[in-house]
């Protein structure tokens, strides 16, 4: 035994001298050329869908259910066709409700009787929420958080209202109801109905317009004062502050405490700010204008600087020339106080198309949002943009030619989700897509991206789209990304032809 061992070690050991000195290893395949989609365009697209008067929608009070539904799927299949991503919902023009409330009553804009529900019942909040995100739309859900009641009134009061179970909480001011912003027990009620909405509904965003203290009416001695007396005897005289200074810390108390309640609620959900277009005249310099900051006591400079908002949209509503109120001028000056990197997407006055600009104004305007990061744009208002006329034409021809993903927000949560499962079925030049998520979290949108000779096509698909189908083309490479509450993109899951 021990002999037929040593003879096979000889045995071995002379075939690996015979081997040859000089070979080598076959070549290992060449790495496959990973396929990197182009990053899809960044861009807040969105409209104020406004309620009070009748202004926006519903068109009058007392429209049936299915008259209601149908200008409200209108508006929204115009925002989907002009490639808009989000829409800006007034559900609370006046300490009233266009949603279910306990809290509230309904708005006499919906019936033409305040407290009266629709008949045949629906609920527009989710009705609309539910249609927006069908068409790939963010709705946010708009709120005046201190008017109590507007003038002309369509209908009395009802008994539900705040000025009839709280009359201490309301003040009147000229022909208006207004809730005192002094009183902490009117923060603590508007929070209430805040976050009541915020828990019952998915909402994608909670947003606040230009009204905090009332804007000024004048007689012949000039402002009448607002009539706040026994909030300032009660909380006011004591603490240390003049009565302008009291009434702008009110204001700031309110919208820091409501943005961390959102947070703490729902961290994804978008707060969002849309104050008067100029912070104080004179900031820059060529600015002239009303002085919201003593007239509104509203530091909305502050608001910006602290980080109490996620999206902050000054009412630019005048042309780029001339220099008192240059919406470039004060563009650059909000983007330059934007010192933690919160959303800027101004508000835009296309109403004004028609009676004293050109479509070209607006484009303008939008064309020069883009020179900065992460930029957007809020049409004042739908009415604008349902005439069919040259500024929609002009919209799509040259801004809206391609789809826009909203920006992110990081700070909310930075965390990108997973790639998702894609499956494709080919026959001929039909392409049948499927898919479904990776992560545990929701998703906002997708987006598709396919490329054919060179070139990508881009489409961002709705959170409850899971097929998808591509006709008539042959592309080399299909690319599908997750999109989270907060706007952060996955890796792209990408599909090759017999790979």
């Amino acid at each position: 035994m021990k002999i037929w061992l040593i003879l096979g070690i000889v045995w071995l050991t002379w075939l690996g001298a015979a081997a040859p000195t000089n070979s080598v290893p076959p070549p290992a395949s060449a790495p496959p050329i990973k396929v990197v989609p182009p990053s899809p365009v960044r861009e807040f697209r969105a409209v104020w869908i406004a309620s009070v008067g009748n202004s926006c929608w519903p068109s009058k009070p007392g429209l049936t259910t299915a008259q209601q539904k149908a200008e409200l799927l209108a508006i929204l299949d115009r925002a989907q066709a002009l490639k808009l991503n989000a829409v800006i919902f007034q559900i609370r023009p006046a300490c009233d409700a266009l949603y279910e409330s306990k809290l509230e009553p309904w708005s006499e804009y919906l019936t033409g009787v305040q407290g009266r529900a629709p008949a045949p019942y629906y609920d527009p909040l989710a009705y609309a929420i539910q249609e927006a995100h069908k068409r790939g739309l963010e709705l946010h859900a708009w709120f005046n958080p201190f008017r109590a009641h507007f003038a002309p009134a369509v209908s009395p009061i009802a008994g539900t209202h705040i000025s009839k179970t709280h009359p201490e909480y309301v003040r009147s001011y000229d022909k208006l109801l207004w809730l005192d912003p002094g009183d902490p027990a009117v923060h603590d009620y508007t929070l209430r109905v805040t976050l009541d909405v915020l828990k019952r509904y998915d909402v994608d965003g909670i947003h606040f317009d230009d009204y905090f203290y009332p804007y000024p009416v004048t007689n012949k001695w000039g402002n009448i004062p607002f009539p706040d007396n026994p909030t300032w005897a009660r909380y006011g005289q004591s603490s240390g502050l003049s009565r302008d200074d009291w009434r702008r810390r009110n204001v700031d108390q309110f919208i820091n405490q409501i943005y961390h309640n959102i947070k703490a609620e729902k961290p994804w959900v978008k707060f969002g700010i849309s104050p008067f277009g100029i912070w104080r005249p004179g900031y820059p310099a060529t600015i002239k204008g009303m002085d919201p900051y003593t007239n509104l006591y509203a530091d909305s400079l502050k608001w910006l600087n602290q980080g109490w908002c996620d999206y902050f949209a000054p009412q630019l509503y005048w042309a780029i020339q001339p220099p008192k109120t240059s919406f470039s001028t004060l563009l650059d000056w909000w983007n330059v106080q934007n010192v933690r990197h919160r959303n800027v997407w101004v508000g835009i006055n296309s109403l004004n198309v028609g009676p004293n600009w050109q479509p070209e104004e607006i484009l303008n305007q939008i064309a020069l949002t883009r020179h900065y990061p992460n930029p957007g744009h809020i049409h004042w208002s739908a009415m604008a943009l349902m005439r069919n006329g040259a500024l929609d034409n002009a919209l799509l021809a040259q801004c809206y030619n391609q789809p826009a993903l909203i920006p992110a927000s990081p700070w909310l949560n930075p965390t990108s989700p997973p790639p998702p499962k894609l499956s494709v079925s080919v026959w001929k030049s039909y392409y049948h897509l499927s898919w479904t998520s990776n992560g545990k979290e929701p998703v906002n949108n997708w987006v598709l991206q396919w490329r054919e000779k060179g070139a990508w096509n881009t489409q961002i698909l709705p959170a409850n789209r899971p097929v998808a189908d591509i006709n008539h083309v042959n592309p080399d490479a299909i690319s599908l990304r997750a999109v989270s509450r907060t706007g952060m993109l996955s890796e792209p899951a990408v599909w090759q032809p017999g790979k």
